[in-house]
């Protein structure tokens, strides 16, 4: 009981000293973890049909895969994602790079919510986030996959390995790479330090899944550590190159 209180009282005085900011327009709300109710109608879901494979939105229900999976294979079994990235393009720039790290709380919950079923389908032994390089981490003051990986663990009463997997060097940013190029740019990037063999089935976890390939890169060094299933869960979504 006491250390509810003292939970209350220092979240209050947390709200008090730096205001809770909806997740979407960054403006004033009452509680941390909400949004404002008009940016609740700007927020788009990924819905079906989607791909078979990544989870990106298609426009021909026929279809069982985007142009992207239907080129190439994997490293991962199947994935999901719960927004349209441009939908929430501006508020993840303000996540990842100006400090919004309370944001985590609403976009977490609301993963747990639309896609834990999926999720859980799954039987992850454990949920890893897409790690950053440990300076760009540092500048940063966190990793925003972690965060949002720490919230689907708590919802989902799973595990989370946040240390597992390194990213030993930096890498370009990936946003004007082609996919050759990106898989160029994130060869030998992370690294497992020891064997994984307690886990069979890991849930990568990241913000934003483009064309898979640092999702691939993550898999690759999982699977050659002895993981057998690779699944991921992105915030959001974009269109591959």
């Amino acid at each position: 009981m006491a250390k509810h209180g003292f939970e209350h009282a220092r979240d209050s005085l947390l709200d008090l000293l730096f205001p809770p900011r909806c997740a979407v327009c960054d403006a004033p709300v009452e509680k941390r973890g909400g949004i404002c109710p008009e940016c609740a109608v700007l927020l788009r879901r990924i819905r079906e049909p989607r791909c078979c494979r990544c989870g990106k939105g298609l426009s021909d229900a026929s279809e069982e895969y985007c142009a992207d999976c239907h080129e190439r294979s994997h490293s991962y079994v199947k994935g999901t994602a719960l927004y349209e990235y441009a939908c929430i393009r501006e508020a993840l720039y303000r996540f990842k790079n100006a400090g919004r790290a309370e944001y985590a709380a609403f976009f977490g919950s609301q993963m747990a919510r639309f896609l834990g079923r999926e999720i859980l389908s799954w039987h992850p032994d454990a949920i890893v986030p897409v790690p950053l390089y440990a300076p760009k981490e540092r500048r940063r003051g966190y990793n925003q996959a972690a965060l949002l990986a720490r919230e689907l663990g708590e919802r989902l009463d799973l595990p989370v390995e946040e240390r597992l997997v390194r990213r030993v060097r930096p890498t370009r940013p990936m946003k004007k790479l082609g996919l050759l190029q990106r898989q160029i740019n994130l060869k030998k990037a992370f690294h497992i330090g020891r064997d994984v063999v307690k886990l069979n089935t890991v849930l990568l976890v990241d913000d934003i899944y483009t064309t898979g390939a640092t999702i691939d890169a993550v898999a690759e060094e999982l699977k050659s550590h002895g993981v057998s299933e690779v699944y991921f869960a992105a915030l959001s979504i974009g269109n591959g190159v």
